[in-house]
C-alpha cells in the first residue's frame, strides 16, 4: 500500500519508504520479524510490533541498516482507516509479477483510493491521479463495475462531466449516494468543484476524528518510553 502501490498503478510517486499491510496473527507476524531481520531493521519511535497493536490501528515503523537496502524505512499496519477488515482486502489483491523480483501483491485500486482519503494534503492530489491513471487507461469495453468506481472516485470536474454524459443512468443511481454527481449531470461544474470540495473536508475530518485516540495511546507509550 502507500506511495509504493501508487507507483504500481502508474499515478508516479517518488516515495522513500514502503508501506506494509499485514495479517495481524501470531504465525504471520513471525514471518514478518524473520524478514525484518534479514534486512536488519530496528525500530523507530514506538509502540512495539505486535497483533494487539496493529488491530488497535497503529502502525510499527522500521528502519533497515542492511547495506543494500540502508536508511529504508519500513511502515507496518493491520487496520486502514475507511477500508474493510485485512481479510477482505487480501482477497480483492491485485498481484503483479516485477521483473527480478517476482510476484507482489498490492492493495486493490478501489481500496487503495480509500486508504489514501486522509487528512494529508499530499494524498489528495495522488487519489485524483490513481483514478484518472485507471481511466485513461481503460478497455474497450469497461464493466459495470469499473464505471461505477470511476462516477464514485474521479475527482476532476470535467472529467466527472463526460463520466456523467458517456454513463447517465449509472450516474443517476449512484447520484443518492454521491450529490457531486447530481451537478455533474447538470454540467454544472462549479456545482461539482463545490460538492468535492465538501467530499474532500469531510473525509479530512473523519480522518482527524478517528487518530484522535490512536495518538493519544502513542503519546502515552512515548512518555513511559
Amino acid at each position: 500500500m502507500g506511495g509504493q502501490a501508487c507507483i504500481l498503478y502508474g499515478a508516479a510517486e517518488f516515495s522513500r519508504d514502503i508501506d506494509l499491510a499485514v495479517l495481524a496473527d501470531e504465525q504471520n507476524l513471525a514471518r514478518l520479524r524473520a524478514a525484518l531481520d534479514e534486512l536488519q531493521a530496528a525500530t523507530v519511535f514506538v509502540p512495539p510490533l505486535g497483533a494487539e497493536v496493529l488491530r488497535r490501528g497503529h502502525a510499527c515503523h522500521f528502519r533497515s541498516a542492511r547495506a543494500d537496502t540502508k536508511g529504508l524505512r519500513i511502515d507496518v499496519m493491520s487496520v486502514l482507516h475507511g477500508c474493510e477488515p485485512f481479510e477482505a482486502l487480501w482477497r480483492r489483491r491485485r498481484t503483479l509479477s516485477l521483473g527480478g523480483v517476482g510476484r507482489v501483491h498490492v492493495l486493490a485500486l478501489e481500496d487503495l483510493v480509500l486508504a489514501k482519503k486522509t487528512q494529508r494534503d499530499k494524498d489528495w492530489p495522488m487519489l485524483r491521479r490513481l483514478v484518472e491513471a485507471d481511466y485513461h487507461g481503460r478497455s474497450p469495453r469497461p464493466s459495470r463495475d469499473r464505471i461505477a468506481f470511476w462516477l464514485r472516485e474521479v475527482r476532476t470536474s470535467d472529467l466527472l462531466i463526460d463520466l456523467c454524459r458517456q454513463y447517465r443512468a449509472t450516474a443517476r443511481r449512484l447520484a443518492a449516494v454521491r450529490p457531486a454527481l447530481t451537478s455533474a449531470i447538470l454540467g454544472d461544474r462549479a456545482g461539482v468543484e463545490r460538492a468535492l470540495l465538501t467530499e474532500q473536508e469531510a473525509a479530512r475530518a473523519s480522518d482527524r476524528v478517528y487518530w484522535v485516540p490512536i495518538r493519544a495511546e502513542l503519546a502515552r507509550w512515548k512518555r513511559r518510553a
